[in-house]
């Protein structure tokens, strides 16, 4: 019955509405020829009036879903802003219909997403087919614990010092969008974890839940700022860290583009006596340290792709609070605000600006709580160093010409269509960086607190499936400074 009711619609459905130009994938999945020129040369608006003339507005009498073998369909039509009932504007069905495929391409379980439409007599008969990603990744761990590979090849416990282990991650688990992370990590840094996060129960998929525990141990570790750079202490008989932490929250989500996330956790960090032999602040109180930290974290995300995005606006709002256990440390306050907006400029051009506000709130800082940039957040071409301090901004801009998309790249001798079609864009971009850390005291070696870095470059990015971003770019600083540097996601 389902192939009856496929072929009845397929010999009515009319093209594909498409997704912007430079996005890879989803509007490939029908080829334009396997359709009549009628339907090629209209677009979807016009289509669907030609096949119910005169109607204003449409009712909407069936959703239907189509190649969604594991993902279960409530996680589907909870992403939706219709259902069946609902009455649409025929002027702008395209629209909506569109936008609602982004967000069910947005949700990152498939690499193709359509939507074609049917009307009858003033009823409307929508159709969403995927292609499923796949989702179990085990990801072998194996590296060397020395700086190069000549150092460890000299040392003659050289297979003492390696990290060999498991890094899996299960995507979609049961159909539901969940997400299992587990990390088995041995040899010279121990690391083991295990992490679930479910955005939504029930059918509207409102209320969710997270929850994990972490242990780690190492036989390195960076206690001080010096020049600007890491002071890494390494002892290869000892772990001068140990952290172990364990965190639940909730999570309330609107759809794929509104999410918020409210956690606790409890955190046990220990260092050794060699590492306050060098630092004796490390944890301004002895050489361990317990503390208690709830979060709330907002994201409005309303791009069009959450990989490589090109049109519209990213907001995120983050306050944590960690409370020392013991009195010893003074507590602290961190806020944390995220803008950005991404625009079409015409033709292959897009424009991109992103800023961040960071701000800490404590009588006194430990070490590893003074982070600001060089760490999650970078001033491009800065890469080798790091600026602790209680305030941020950094504001990072970017214009990307799209100079060409090879489209879908089909390997031959690949079973499945979850990988033997690679699509492939590249883009030009050229960007301007600024930046800025505030810190009330600071060693005189340390030059780049209380000081405005800025820099400028022109990169390569390539956009491929499973959102992979591959950037390599040159960056040119305020103190004259260039390089290349090779990252893995978009940069703003």
């Amino acid at each position: 019955m389902l192939i009856t009711l496929l072929t009845f619609l397929l010999s009515w459905l009319p093209a594909p509405v498409a997704a912007p130009a430079a996005v890879p994938g989803p509007e490939q999945l029908v080829s334009a020829a396997t359709l009549p020129d009628t339907l090629t040369r209209t677009g979807p608006d016009s289509l669907v009036q030609a096949q119910c003339p005169g109607y204003v507005r449409l009712r909407v009498r069936q959703v239907l879903f189509v190649g969604n073998q594991v993902t279960k369909e409530t996680v589907l039509r909870a992403e939706l802003d219709l259902q069946e009932g609902d009455t649409l504007a025929a002027a702008t069905l395209g629209r909506r219909l569109e936008a609602n495929r982004l967000r069910l391409f947005n949700l990152q379980l498939f690499n193709q997403v359509l939507v074609q439409a049917v009307c009858r007599d003033g009823e409307l008969t929508v159709l969403y087919s995927f292609q499923e990603r796949w989702y179990t990744f085990p990801i072998p761990i194996f590296s060397l614990a020395d700086r190069n590979f000549q150092s460890w090849l000299d040392r003659p416990d050289r297979w003492k010092r390696v990290d060999y282990g498991l890094h899996i991650v299960r995507r979609n688990f049961r159909g539901r969008n969940e997400q299992l992370l587990g990390n088995l990590q041995l040899g010279f840094n121990r690391k083991y974890e295990l992490f679930y996060e479910a955005p939504g129960y029930g059918r509207r998929r409102r209320v969710g839940f997270g929850a994990g525990y972490s242990y780690y141990r190492s036989h390195a570790l960076d206690y001080a700022t010096v020049d600007d750079r890491l002071r890494n202490l390494r002892q290869d008989d000892a772990f001068p860290i140990e952290r172990q932490y364990a965190t639940v929250g909730l999570r309330w989500r609107r759809t794929v583009r509104f999410l918020a996330a409210l956690d606790a956790a409890y955190h046990y960090e220990r260092v050794s006596d060699s590492v306050l032999y060098y630092n004796p602040g490390y944890f301004l109180n002895g050489p361990r340290r317990e503390f208690l930290e709830f979060s709330l974290t907002s994201t409005l995300n309303q791009r069009n792709t959450f990989a490589y995005p090109l049109t519209g606006q990213y907001a995120r709002l983050f306050v944590g609070y960690r409370a020392f256990v013991g009195n010893r440390t003074p507590n602290n306050l961190t806020v944390r605000a995220e803008y950005a907006r991404y625009v079409a400029l015409g033709g292959t051009l897009y424009y991109a600006v992103g800023a961040t506000g960071q701000l800490r709130v404590a009588r006194a800082l430990a070490y590893p709580d003074r982070r600001a940039l060089g760490y999650d957040l970078l001033v491009r071409g800065y890469d080798a160093y790091v600026v602790e301090g209680r305030q941020l901004a950094l504001v990072r801009q970017g214009l990307s010409y799209r100079i060409f998309d090879l489209g879908k790249l089909r390997l031959s001798g690949v079973g499945g269509s979850r990988f033997n079609n690679i699509p492939l864009v590249f883009y030009l971009n050229t960007f301007a960086d600024v930046g800025y850390v505030g810190q009330r005291t600071t060693p005189a070696s340390n030059r780049l607190p209380n000081r405005l870095l800025a820099s400028t470059g022109l990169g390569l990015h390539l956009v491929t499936y499973y959102d992979w971003v591959f950037t390599l770019e040159y960056a040119h600083t305020r103190e004259r400074q260039g390089g290349f540097f090779f990252r893995t996601q978009f940069p703003i």
